[in-house]
């Protein structure tokens, strides 16, 4: 059973229909003290980080994500879900994230608009592995493979272990996938991603960290 996390920030439907399309049995989760009753969860999210932390911090959810968690359970963050695992953003000021990967959300630079690369960051992109295995849930991915994009601010991870995918715009790089243990974020929306994003999300289901 997978949990959905709803705080009404989120592309639920699609989301939820791209689960259950690869043979997930999902239910939305309104209540902090439901989180824990779920086998896998799922935090999708667009807009600004910092109202998204404000709602999970408002509604319990914050804390009962970072439980699950350190419980073991598998955990998927999607664009905004991606980015509030982080320590902290500089999105309209300085805000806490759930700091589950350690790291920081950025803006792209100020020179990339000047150079005429337009933000939000938006359509189909690549999504490139590291040299070595990759890990369980991207295997399958081939070189060439794009996922559809929408974003303004991008994840640096601290660590270079955490960084299990990229892609650039234009020349400037950044965290397409990031990960550790259970935990995994995705700044691409994999349900608007077709064939690719469909098999991402069965990895996913299939993932036993």
């Amino acid at each position: 059973m997978i949990g959905l996390i709803d705080y009404g920030m989120g592309n639920l439907h699609s989301v939820a229909k791209a689960l259950e399309k690869v043979g997930g049995d999902v239910e939305l989760v309104k209540q902090a003290g439901d989180i824990a009753n779920y086998e896998r969860i799922v935090l999708p999210g667009v807009g600004a980080f910092r109202d998204c932390m404000a709602t999970l911090k408002d509604t319990g959810m914050a804390d009962a994500i970072v439980e699950a968690v350190n419980k073991g359970t598998p955990f998927l963050g999607i664009c905004l879900g991606m980015q509030v695992l982080m320590t902290r953003s500089y999105e309209f000021g300085v805000y806490a994230g759930l700091n589950l990967i350690e790291g920081e959300v950025k803006p792209f630079p100020e020179s990339h608009v000047e150079r005429g690369f337009k933000i939000p960051h938006m359509g189909w992109n690549d999504v490139v592995l590291p040299q070595g295995e990759p890990h369980p849930v991207l295997q399958g991915i081939n070189k060439g493979d794009q996922v559809y994009y929408v974003h303004s601010y991008y994840c640096a991870p601290k660590n270079p272990e955490h960084l299990l995918a990229a892609c650039s715009y234009g020349d400037f790089p950044f965290a397409a996938v990031i990960g550790r243990d259970n935990v995994l974020g995705m700044q691409f929306h994999p349900e608007k991603s077709q064939k690719v994003g469909l098999q991402l999300l069965e990895g996913f289901m299939r993932w036993k960290p």
